[in-house]
């Protein structure tokens, strides 16, 4: 499986962090290329954040040589994704939100979004709404932290704060936790382990979710 996985937001160590993700659920003979936007912001938090970095993601997208399986968007904005899809409309795009969402419908029980940051709360929860996830959201639950400093190292630094508010997300009912934010990939499998419920990566969700659309699609083409 050939992806082209795509950070929306512009900071070298959060897409070091994203292509870390991938490689730990990546299988023999996959080939994942991830790489930030060409431009934008180091972290998406104001729609005009967002406006810019999908501009930023068209640009990765048409300036990547040859055509990937496949392609994810490793933003919980699911950003330049509509923009992607028309330029490649014959090939999945998958955004992480998108996929981490279509998990939680999948597991059908009340579920909270644990993140770093108050600012972000808010466009959260509408991408949950967004992806019918809405109904089913008990909080977004958030660290009282400022923006400040690299965003993937501040995940580092607040991994036990951050496992601490799953726990309490679990004792309040939640039956799965999303971590929001493209900063927090691959932190759930230092959560998970201390967590009495299923920790979702939206990064690696995405990518599980792109092996079994790919494999429909393959059993398809051979169908006709």
């Amino acid at each position: 499986m050939r992806l082209l996985i795509v950070n929306p937001n512009t900071s070298l160590s959060t897409t070091q962090r994203i292509a870390d993700a991938a490689q730990a659920v990546a299988l023999p003979g996959d080939d994942f290329v991830t790489c930030r936007a060409a431009f934008g912001p180091e972290l998406i938090v104001t729609p005009e954040d967002g406006a810019e970095a999908a501009r930023g993601v068209v640009a990765t997208v048409r300036q990547h040589p040859g055509k990937p399986d496949g392609i994810v968007l490793a933003s919980f904005g699911d950003t330049g994704a509509e923009d992607v899809r028309r330029i490649w409309p014959d090939i999945p795009v998958i955004g992480i939100a998108e996929a981490a969402f279509a998990t939680v419908r999948r597991l059908d029980g009340p579920f909270a979004i644990v993140t770093f940051a108050p600012e972000v709360a808010q466009p959260l929860e509408e991408k949950a709404i967004q992806h019918g996830a809405g109904a089913a959201l008990l909080r977004v639950a958030t660290l009282q932290t400022a923006l400040s400093g690299d965003p993937a190292e501040m995940a580092d630094d607040l991994a036990e704060p951050l496992a601490e508010l799953c726990r309490a997300c679990a004792e309040d009912g939640a039956e799965s936790i999303v971590l929001g934010g493209g900063p927090l990939a691959g932190l759930s499998k230092r959560i998970a382990p201390h967590c009495p419920v299923p920790v979702i990566d939206g990064t690696q969700e995405a990518i599980t979710q792109m092996r079994a659309q790919l494999a429909v699609h393959s059993r398809e083409d051979m169908a006709k």
